[in-house]
């Protein structure tokens, strides 16, 4: 019955003109055909289609049968013989079928699947878009894009569905996960390849420089560009000793990279070029988009490079380590932006590969008025603070240290006063003092002081760090870490420097230390204490009633805690403003010790 009324549409057809096609002839061939293929009359099909006189029909109609015949192709129960019919109606199809029509259509089929579906499609699909296969000897026959007019830009409508497609897989994690690559994205990369080298060679082949040549590869410098975001801006890598011949993001990552060379922009020029003023594109399309992808991308592509070695070898060797750092401090800015572990990660590996790449104290302050030589410390301490991963957490810790090692000395002053302006973190800013210390223990022992770490300049830096933020309001608890750091640092500055030495400058403005943070500190702890000393009576009175009840740590109110857990709570906090305590009062006592012995000394000498 399917068959009789798909040869009455196409009798009734064959008397008219192209043009005369109506609508209804359409959707009633579609109709017949789908039943057709539904009812099992494969072979009656395809004697149809392979009807010389029905040619004109398939051209304009035959596009509508692509779908069903596909969605068999993809079913695995189909036995062999089956199949092998389906792929010779899907081989003429091709031949005959308008382009556009052909092209959109399969495109319509890609972009229908989702989840687990997504790979099983293109992996099917990608080849017969590009070719139409002869079962017979599963020869390449006619190129479906090679037959459309405006190529350039169907092959870039091709890719970009490709791509968008893919980018909605899982890209997988560990090593296992990517050698089962249970969503197919492993596979699906190289069969993207596969697909667009013909593309590429083609650009290569072409030497006329055509508008259209040109076009083409603004479609193909596009689609290397979205590459380079996903997957491989979160694609994990195996270690280059280790299976790296088997590694699919490494494989895809260097052809994606290779054919950036081979379409005239091989990356030395492109990724020192990015963010210059000249372009080394000039696509209107591509610079519209620049801002939203193209940083990410870019970033991607130095870790690939630097990290990852990848065609490394086509770099000048003239590049020096400072120019390099300058070069990828940009690019880790970009990094330590996202929220994904393993951008957060690749961010890192790429700061570190960049900064080992140069002698500490080398790294002058001048770098500083750079934007990402500021923005990129700013990023770890988000990083170090933020972030939940521990492994990323301590990871940023070692790598801001080693970014200060970096810097001269006027460098490391004016990074420590950025971060203690900025960081709003207790243990942050505790970091940050103790490597004043370091600087300033350093500077006492050379023969030479270093004006940045004595004197004025470090007055300057103390008022940062011998303060309470807001008097003896201050929250000690939560400020805790920078209080007890602070007050170490003062100590070993009274031990350290001798009050007619006074090469820090500590002993001019002891008055105005002793003022503006021990005396407030003073009065903090003891207001501290008997808020605390308060809570604990409180709740000691609740855990006799055995009620619950609420208690207020660092100005946050925690209710209905257990009577046993509060008072753990709150002894604790006691601990700490005890152990505070302790370290003033020493402070004290050695500043006390320290000026009686001077007045001696001057009496002494009078």
């Amino acid at each position: 019955m399917a068959v009789e009324e798909l040869q009455s549409i196409i009798k009734r057809c064959q008397i008219l003109e192209e043009q005369d096609f109506k609508e209804e002839d359409f959707g009633l061939f579609q109709l017949a055909g789908q039943r057709c293929i539904e009812e099992g009359h494969t072979d009656q099909l395809l004697e149809i289609i392979q009807n010389e006189k029905n040619k004109v029909i398939i051209k304009n109609m035959g596009w509508n049968l692509v779908g069903p015949v596909v969605r068999c192709l993809l079913c695995k129960d189909k036995e062999d013989s089956k199949r092998k019919v389906y792929f010779l109606i899907f081989d003429l199809l091709v031949k005959l079928c308008n382009p556009k029509e052909l092209l959109l259509g399969l495109l319509e089929l890609i972009e229908e699947p989702s989840g687990k579906q997504i790979s099983q499609s293109i992996l099917l699909l990608l080849q017969p878009l590009q070719t139409a296969y002869l079962m017979s000897d599963n020869l390449i026959s006619v190129l479906v894009i090679q037959k459309l007019h405006n190529k350039a830009y169907s092959i870039g409508l091709a890719l970009s569905t490709l791509w968008n497609q893919l980018s909605l897989l899982p890209v997988p994690y560990s090593k296992e996960q990517i050698q089962m690559d249970d969503y197919g994205l492993c596979q699906c990369c190289k069969a993207l390849i596969e697909f667009t080298k013909p593309f590429v060679e083609e650009v290569i082949d072409n030497k006329e420089n055509s508008l259209e040549n040109e076009k083409l590869k603004d479609e193909l410098l596009k689609f290397c560009f979205k590459s380079l975001k996903c997957p491989l801006l979160t694609a994990q890598f195996f270690e280059q000793s280790e299976e790296g011949g088997n590694d699919p993001f490494r494989y895809f990552a260097s052809e994606i990279i290779g054919f950036l060379s081979a379409i005239g922009h091989p990356f030395p020029k492109m990724i020192f070029n990015h963010g210059r003023k000249k372009r080394t594109w000039n696509y209107l399309e591509f610079e519209e988009e620049e801002n939203k992808q193209l940083a990410d991308s870019m970033a991607s592509l130095a870790y690939l490079v630097f990290v990852q070695g990848i065609h490394i070898d086509q770099l000048p060797m003239v590049l020096s380590p400072l120019y390099l750092l300058q070069f990828n401090m940009g690019h880790i800015e970009v990094f330590l932006q996202r929220t994904e572990e393993s951008v957060i990660s690749k961010g890192l590996e790429l700061l570190e590969n960049s900064l080992l790449r140069i002698e500490d104290n080398s790294l002058l302050y001048q770098y500083l008025e750079i934007k990402s030589f500021l923005t990129v410390p700013q990023g770890l301490v988000k990083v170090m603070t933020l972030c939940p991963i521990e492994t990323l957490r301590k990871k940023s810790l070692a790598m801001l240290q080693l970014y200060i090692n970096k810097l001269d000395s006027q460098g490391k002053y004016t990074l420590f006063r950025c971060l203690l302006n900025t960081s709003n973190h207790s243990g942050v800013e505790a970091f940050i003092i103790q490597n004043i210390k370091n600087q300033i223990d350093m500077s006492l022992k050379r023969t030479r002081n270093n004006k940045w770490f004595t004197g004025p300049q470090l007055i300057s830096l103390l008022d940062l760090v011998l303060f309470l933020p807001e008097g003896a309001e201050t929250d000690l608890l939560q400020n805790s870490d920078r209080i007890m750091a602070s007050l170490n640092l003062l100590r070993y500055l009274v031990i350290k420097d001798n009050e007619n030495d006074n090469q820090t400058g500590l002993w001019t403005e002891l008055g105005n230390i002793e003022n503006n943070f021990l005396k407030p500190l003073h009065i903090g702890l003891n207001m501290s204490k008997a808020h605390y000393e308060a809570e604990i009576k409180n709740s000691q009175e609740a855990q006799k009633s055995k009620d619950l009840c609420s208690i207020t740590v660092s100005g946050e109110e925690i209710p209905n805690m257990p009577p046993e857990m509060q008072l753990k709570v709150l002894h604790s906090a006691l601990f700490t403003f005890d152990l505070i305590e302790s370290v003033l009062a020493r402070v004290e006592e050695l500043i006390e010790i320290k000026t009686k012995s001077t007045s001696e000394e001057n009496i002494g000498i009078k």
